[in-house]
């Protein structure tokens, strides 16, 4: 059966894509009313990113099992509606001036509650609705759609934001996760009918149960091991990203907009092309390769304000520039070198993604998906907690081109730690389960 007969996977695949439109809205709008409207630093940046991951850490390795007493569809669709209300009090508190950073830290620490949870029923209800084969290529699809959203997101965000102000941005947000909420209600599919899973222990148990596959397993162990130290360089970037763009190189709204667009559009041709990478050179070696490439697009960013003195041949004024017409051609280098980075490092994450994805779908049981997923989430979420204050910090107290660096050094070492180990010989089509051992084993 073909993907695009499925009916069921459509309209998930359209929920999914609608709502990872308002994410990248809300990720631009976040940045300018922390940094801008707020008046804050990269600290104050890193210190609302942790927020919005915290609850990984603090509920991540419940939530699998949380999930589990309710249907999957039920719990995307609670989390949709509570995020979009959270978005809509973010505006409305924005709008009326009664905004700070500690609120919106409270704010975005509900948001990533139903986040969380919507993340473990979303990684898990998606095997309910496609074969097990054909999970790399439905996890490429949703990749596909998700660095559209990000490409188109980022820069209507940015322009948003220039006109309207970042917290009525944030209500576009709310809308897309509203729709995306409806959409899921009309999804009619017998995986939907199913009836909670049901597994006996105690909850120590249970989450021993996630954490012993993950950890047990000789493939798996390695690839989550790696990850955790690839999302602390990763929320370091994500948290000085931001304040590179609009504090040190004054490009603006507009000008994050474009940059992280340079991110959705690498990652469109590097979900493209995943499937046919992946079967040339197999899952494990393409991951390592992509992981090898990033900590190198990092370097490119980090080297962008260098780049703008060069080409200024001297330091760049304290102006803030409202659009791309007004940005000398020192400011235009310094850009193209910054979103060449992003579009180098999420072109090898649109390849690996998918891949990844897939893989670790196709050789996890299906009692032991929803664990697996939240139990790896969390941590890695929890990765994030540690690493973008740290980068916030690291940028506030030296600059942000160091604390670039420094992330990049990170990401380096996960991929070595994949590189050496047995991970690099990993293949979905030789490593996954049948559909009667996913419901057996």
């Amino acid at each position: 059966m073909k993907l695009r007969k499925n009916s069921a996977f459509v309209r998930f695949w359209t929920a999914s894509t609608v709502s990872d439109f308002g994410t990248y809205i809300t990720t631009v709008a976040l940045s300018v009313l922390v940094l801008v409207s707020l008046d804050g630093t990269a600290l104050d940046q890193g210190l609302v990113n942790a927020a919005r991951w915290a609850p990984y850490l603090l509920f991540g390795l419940l939530a699998g099992i949380w999930v589990d007493r309710f249907r999957r569809r039920t719990v995307l669709i609670a989390g949709d509606f509570g995020r979009g209300l959270v978005l809509a009090l973010l505006c409305l508190l924005g709008a009326l001036g009664f905004l700070n950073v500690p609120t919106v830290m409270i704010l975005i620490f509900i948001f990533g509650a139903l986040a969380l949870m919507s993340d473990a029923a979303y990684q898990s209800f998606l095997p309910q609705l496609v074969p097990r084969p054909l999970l790399t290529r439905a996890n490429a699809r949703l990749q596909q759609s998700d660095t559209v959203a990000q490409t188109t997101g980022s820069a209507v965000a940015g322009g948003l934001v220039a006109v309207v102000t970042a917290p009525f941005a944030l209500l576009l947000g709310a809308i897309t996760h509203f729709l995306s909420g409806a959409v899921l209600l009309s999804l009619k599919h017998a995986a939907t009918n199913k009836p909670p899973v049901r597994t006996d222990g105690s909850i120590s148990r249970k989450i021993g149960e996630g954490l012993g596959w993950i950890y047990g397993h000789s493939r798996l162990r390695p690839l989550a091991l790696s990850s955790h130290v690839w999302f602390i360089g990763s929320a370091m970037m994500g948290a000085v990203l931001p304040a590179l763009v609009l504090n040190d190189l004054r490009l603006g709204a507009l000008g994050l907009g474009l940059v992280l667009s340079g991110a959705g559009i690498g990652s469109v041709v590097g979900a493209l092309i995943s499937i046919r990478i992946g079967e040339w050179w197999g899952t494990g070696k393409t991951i390592v390769i992509t992981q090898l490439i990033q900590p190198v697009a990092l370097a490119l960013i980090a080297l962008s304000p260098l780049v703008a003195v060069a080409v200024a041949n001297g330091p760049l004024d304290d102006q803030a520039y409202g659009s791309p017409a007004e940005w000398p051609v020192a400011l235009w280098a310094a850009f193209a070198v910054a979103a060449g980075g992003q579009f180098l490092f999420w072109l090898s994450m649109g390849v690996a993604g998918p891949l990844e994805m897939g893989y670790w779908q196709a050789v996890t049981p299906d009692k032991l998906m929803a664990r697996m997923s939240a139990t790896r989430r969390s941590i890695n979420r929890g990765m994030i907690v540690l690493g973008a204050p740290l980068g916030g910090a690291i940028a506030t107290f030296t600059n942000s081109s160091i604390a670039l660096w420094v992330a990049a050094a990170i990401m380096l070492l996960s991929a070595l730690v994949l590189l050496f180990s047995k991970f690099r010989t990993a293949n979905v089509e030789n490593d996954q389960l049948t559909d009667e051992e996913a419901l057996t084993h």
